[in-house]
């Protein structure tokens, strides 16, 4: 699985003018089930994100978790995380497909809710305008 973290202290994200997920402080995830994952990268990849401490503690350092400070998830499943720009246009063949990605999306959302983590969602496979408002910039890469 990859995944895009933005840590937030607000984000949402609308579809056909509604918002359908929304949170305060916390961390917005773009996440992309690629060809080949299984619920094993899923709950890997909930653990890890559940844990990092990537949030300042008292004295300014990043040194808290998600569920340290009281935050929440909205997490946007973002098959374009899987682009190949080896040419022009990106391909996204090592997405997994439609309903693989939707299974894998929906079980690493029960994960981060297992972890402890509040949730909300987009809406798999939808045009969605994703809204946030960056803290930090802190933006992190993960890929497992």
């Amino acid at each position: 699985m990859r995944a895009v973290l933005q840590r937030v202290s607000r984000a949402s994200v609308t579809v056909d003018g509604r918002i359908t997920g929304e949170i305060g402080a916390g961390l917005l995830i773009l996440i992309c089930a690629m060809d080949g994952d299984t619920d094993t990268q899923a709950g890997a990849m909930a653990a890890k994100i559940a844990k990092l401490r990537i949030f300042k503690d008292a004295a300014g350092k990043m040194n808290l978790s998600t569920k340290d400070m009281g935050g929440a998830a909205l997490i946007v499943s973002q098959f374009t995380l899987a682009a190949d720009l080896r040419g022009n246009r990106p391909g996204f063949s090592t997405a997994a497909k439609p309903d693989e990605g939707k299974r894998l999306y929906e079980q690493f959302t029960a994960r981060m809710q297992a972890e402890g983590i509040p949730t909300a969602n987009g809406i798999f496979g939808a045009d969605m305008q994703v809204s946030l408002t960056n803290d930090g910039p802190v933006t992190i890469w993960l890929d497992l």
